[in-house]
C-alpha cells in the first residue's frame, strides 16, 4: 500500500513536478545570482535617509524605493512626465544603471507559480506541492523500510543501477523537495484565502499630517532611525499634495513619516500571520539566504531524474509481473491467491491455480503476499504461494507480508504452499515460518502445508487434487514450466582446476556469438559480479543459477562450476568445446554488493564461492580495503585465480590474501584461518567493516559459528549485523 502511494502520485503527476522543480530551480539559482551581484551594507552603516536623500538629489520626482529580498534597490521616478527605474549602489545612494526586469525571469516566474494559466494554474500548481508532499513523505518511509530503519537512512543503499540512483539522489534532495513542497502547498492555500497571509490594506494615516513645507528626506528623523537593513518599501508623497507622507514598510510593519516634521505619525506592526507568511515565503524562495536558496536548487534539480528513475523501476516491476486474466477486485474475491516471489516463477504456478479456480467458477484474486489487506469482505478461503529466498527468508515480494499480518482484522481458512529446492537445508523455510504464524494467531487451516520440489508440475497438481477435494470444486492443475527469454553466449575460454584433487572445476568465459557482418558480436546483457546467470541444459527449461564473476563491463561473462557427479548442467557446461553455446539469461542480485567508501570489506569463500569476490576485487579500482579469506583444497591443483589475486594483492586492489588447504599437511578450512586471525578481524570489525560470505552451506555454516565466536566480545553478532547490511551470505 505504501508503496502504491508512492508511486501513483509519481505517475501521474511527473510531469507536472518536473516542470515546478526546474522552474524553481532556475528561480533559485537566479536568485543566488542576484544575491552575488547586490551590495549589502553593514548593519549601521547606511540608513533610509541616505539612501532617500541620494536617490532624491538626481531625481525631482521620485515614487517610491525597493530593497529586495536579495539585497538590491531599485529606485522608480519620473522624468518630464515619463516613468523609469534605476539599480541603485546602497552603499553610495548613486545610480548603477537602468533597472529591466528580465522577460525570462518574468515568464519563468507565472510558469512556476501558474503555469501561464491564471486561477486554473495555481490550483494546478499548488496540487503539483501536495503531490510532491505524498512523494517525499511517503518516499522516507520506504527509504527508512528498505534500509532498515531510521537509524540506517545513511546506510548504503542496495539494489540495481535504477533503484540505488533513485534511492541516493531521494535521499539527498529529501528536506529540500519536502520543505519546497510544505512551503509550496501554503502559499497556494494562503493565495485562494483558505490560510491567512496578514497582508495590510492601503491605509490613510490616523493622524492628520502637517501642510507645512517638506524637508529633504536625509533630514527627516523617522527615516534616519531606520537602518538600510530592515528597508522593504518607502513610498514618496505626491508633489502636488504637501498633506501627503511618506509610507515606510519594514521587516515590523508598516508607518506613515510626516514630510514635514519626520515624525511617526502612525505605525502598523506586522501580525503573527505576517510573519509567518514572509517565513514561508524566504524558506519556499530562499530569497535573502543563498545557502537555502543553493539547497532548493540542488534538490529541485534531482526531481526530474527521480521521477524518470521512479517510471524506470515502476515499467520493470510492472512488466515483470505476469498477467492474470479476469484478476477480479480483492473484496468481490471468494478466493485470495497471494505470491511470494523472487524470479517470477512462482507467479506461473498462480497463474495456473487461478485460471483453474476461475473456470470451475470461483471468483479469484491473485496479488503479492506484500498486498495482504487488513479485511476481504467476501473471501472463504486464503492460498499462499510462495518461494524462499537464501537461508529461509521472504522473497521480494514478501517482504512485508509478516509486518502486514500484525494488522489483519478477519481470518479465513488459509492453505499455504511452498516453492523451493530439497537439496538446500531449509527447503521452503519462509513457507513453513508463514504457516506457523498463522496458525499461532488462530487462522483455521484449510490444508495442511505442502511443498513444491524444483517446481515439479507433479508435485503442484498433487496439492491441486488435494485442494480442489477440500473445497469441493475439482481441480486439475496442469502447469508447463514457462521458458525464460534467454541469449545465446558462446564459449571463448576454458582454465581447468582439480585435476589432482579429484575435483574438476573450471572458470569459463562466454562471450556473445558473431552475427556476421565484419564478424561484429552482440553486446552483453548488463550485469555485475555477484549477479546470478541462468542457464538452460540441453531438453529442459529448468534453469541453473551460477554466481558471475565479471561485469558486463569486462566485455565477458565468467562462471566458476566444480563438475558435480550426475551434475545435468555442470557437466554439460565442462563438456563444451570451445565456441559451444549455452541459453542464458541474467537475474540480478543486488543484496550481494559490497558497500562503497572506506569502510574494509572482508571476503570469505571456498570453492568456487571465489567467483563473485574475484570479480568484486577486480573492479576495486579504488583501492577500498578488501581482505580475502578462501579455502581450497590444494595449491597446486585448486587455487582458483591464484596468478591474478597474487597481481591485486601487488597493485593494492586486494590488501590482504589469506588461503587455507585442506589436503596439505597442517592444513585446515577456512574457518581454521579466521579464528587464527581474530585480533585482526575484530579490529576490521571495530573500523566499520563488511563482511561477504559466498559458497557452500556447510562452509557458511562453519563461518558464521566461528565468526559470532570472534564478535562475542565486541558485543556484536550476526543478527545484527545482518540487520545493518554488514553481514551478507550467497550460498548455495
Amino acid at each position: 500500500m505504501l508503496r502504491r502511494h508512492h508511486s501513483l502520485p509519481g505517475l501521474f503527476a511527473a510531469l507536472l513536478i518536473a516542470a515546478l522543480a526546474l522552474t524553481g530551480a532556475f528561480l533559485a539559482f537566479d536568485s543566488i545570482i542576484d544575491r552575488i551581484s547586490s551590495t549589502v551594507p553593514a548593519t549601521g552603516q547606511v540608513s533610509v535617509a541616505m539612501l532617500a536623500e541620494a536617490v532624491q538629489a538626481r531625481h525631482a520626482e521620485v515614487e517610491r524605493i525597493v530593497r529586495t529580498a536579495s539585497g538590491s534597490v531599485i529606485a522608480y521616478y519620473f522624468e518630464a512626465d515619463l516613468p523609469g527605474a534605476e539599480l541603485v549602489d546602497p552603499l553610495t545612494g548613486q545610480a548603477v544603471g537602468p533597472y529591466e526586469p528580465s522577460n525570462l525571469t518574468r515568464t519563468i516566474t507565472n510558469l512556476h507559480r501558474s503555469f501561464l494559466m491564471g486561477d486554473a494554474g495555481r490550483v494546478a500548481a499548488g496540487l503539483g506541492a501536495a503531490a510532491m508532499l505524498v512523494l517525499c513523505v511517503s518516499g522516507a518511509m520506504l527509504l527508512v523500510a528498505r534500509l532498515g530503519g531510521w537509524f540506517a537512512i545513511l546506510r548504503p543503499s542496495r539494489g540495481t543501477t535504477v533503484q540505488r540512483l533513485h534511492c541516493e539522489l531521494g535521499r539527498f534532495a529529501l528536506i529540500g523537495l519536502t520543505l519546497s513542497a510544505l512551503t509550496g502547498c501554503w502559499m497556494s492555500l494562503a493565495t485562494f484565502g483558505v490560510l491567512p497571509d496578514g497582508a495590510l490594506a492601503e491605509f490613510a494615516p490616523l493622524v492628520q499630517p502637517s501642510s507645512s513645507e517638506r524637508l529633504s528626506p536625509g533630514r527627516l528623523a523617522a527615516l534616519q532611525a531606520v537602518d538600510l537593513s530592515a528597508l522593504r518599501e518607502l513610498t514618496f508623497p505626491y508633489p502636488d499634495n504637501l498633506a501627503d507622507p511618506y509610507t515606510l514598510t519594514t521587516t515590523q510593519g508598516i508607518a506613515h513619516v510626516d514630510a514635514a516634521t519626520g515624525q511617526v505619525l502612525d505605525f502598523t506592526p506586522n501580525g503573527l500571520a505576517r510573519q509567518v507568511h514572509e517565513t514561508i515565503i524566504m524558506l519556499h524562495t530562499g530569497r535573502g539566504l543563498w545557502p537555502l536558496a543553493l539547497l532548493l536548487g540542488l534538490a529541485a534539480l534531482t526531481a526530474p531524474v527521480l521521477a524518470a528513475a521512479g517510471g524506470v523501476i515502476w515499467w520493470r516491476r510492472r512488466a515483470a509481473l505476469p498477467k492474470i486474466r479476469q484478476n477480479i477486485g480483492a473484496q468481490s474475491a471468494d478466493t485470495i491467491i497471494l505470491v511470494g516471489s523472487e524470479g517470477n516463477s512462482t507467479w506461473g504456478f498462480a497463474a495456473t491455480l487461478h485460471a483453474a479456480l476461475t473456470k470451475a467458477g470461483h471468483q479469484v484474486h491473485t496479488a503479492p503476499m506484500d498486498s495482504l489487506a487488513p479485511r476481504y469482505a467476501k473471501a472463504e478461503r486464503l492460498l499462499i504461494l510462495t518461494a524462499t529466498y537464501g537461508d529461509g527468508d521472504a522473497p521480494s515480494s514478501a517482504q512485508m507480508f509478516l509486518q502486514r499480518l500484525e494488522r489483519t482484522g478477519g481470518v479465513i481458512p488459509v492453505a499455504v504452499l511452498g516453492f523451493g529446492d530439497r537439496s538446500f537445508p531449509k527447503f521452503c523455510g519462509f513457507a513453513t515460518q508463514v504457516a506457523e504464524v498463522l496458525r499461532a494467531k488462530g487462522w483455521p487451516v484449510l490444508l495442511d502445508t505442502w511443498s513444491v520440489d524444483r517446481q515439479s508440475a507433479q508435485n503442484f497438481a498433487a496439492w491441486g487434487k488435494a485442494l480442489g477435494e477440500t473445497i469441493g470444486t475439482k481441480l486439475e492443475l496442469t502447469h508447463a514450466v514457462a521458458r525464460p527469454r534467454t541469449t545465446a553466449l558462446e564459449l571463448s575460454g576454458h582454465v581447468e582446476y582439480g585435476a589432482e584433487s579429484q575435483t574438476p572445476t573450471a572458470i569459463l568465459s562466454f562471450t556473445p556469438p558473431t552475427t556476421g557482418g565484419f564478424l561484429r558480436r552482440r553486446a552483453l546483457p548488463r550485469f555485475e559480479a555477484g549477479d546470478l546467470v541462468g542457464i538452460l541444459p540441453p531438453g529442459t527449461a529448468l534453469p541453473r543459477f551460477y554466481s558471475l564473476a565479471s561485469a558486463s563491463s569486462d566485455g565477458v561473462l565468467e562462471i566458476c562450476v566444480r563438475k558435480q557427479p550426475g551434475g545435468l548442467c555442470s557437466s554439460f557446461l565442462h563438456e563444451l568445446p570451445p565456441g559451444g553455446r549455452i541459453e542464458a539469461f541474467i537475474r540480478p542480485n543486488p543484496a550481494f554488493r559490497p558497500n562503497r567508501g572506506k569502510a574494509p570489506v572482508i571476503l570469505i569463500g571456498a570453492g568456487t564461492g571465489i567467483g563473485p569476490l574475484a570479480g568484486f576485487i577486480r573492479h576495486n579500482t579504488r583501492h577500498q580495503p578488501m581482505h580475502l579469506y578462501w579455502g581450497g583444497r590444494h595449491p597446486n591443483s585448486d587455487f582458483l585465480y591464484g596468478p591474478e589475486l597474487r597481481k591485486y594483492v601487488e597493485d593494492g586492489r586486494l590488501a590482504r590474501l589469506n588461503t587455507a588447504f585442506s589436503r596439505v599437511p597442517g592444513g585446515g578450512y577456512v574457518q581454521d584461518r579466521l579464528a587464527a586471525d581474530a585480533v585482526t578481524l575484530r579490529d576490521l570489525m571495530q573500523h566499520g567493516a563488511q563482511v561477504l560470505v559466498c559458497g557452500g552451506r556447510d562452509m557458511a555454516g562453519g563461518v558464521a559459528r566461528t565468526l559470532e565466536a570472534i564478535l562475542h566480545p565486541l558485543g556484536l553478532d550476526l543478527v545484527t549485523l545482518k540487520s545493518e547490511g554488514r553481514y551478507l551470505e550467497d550460498v548455495y
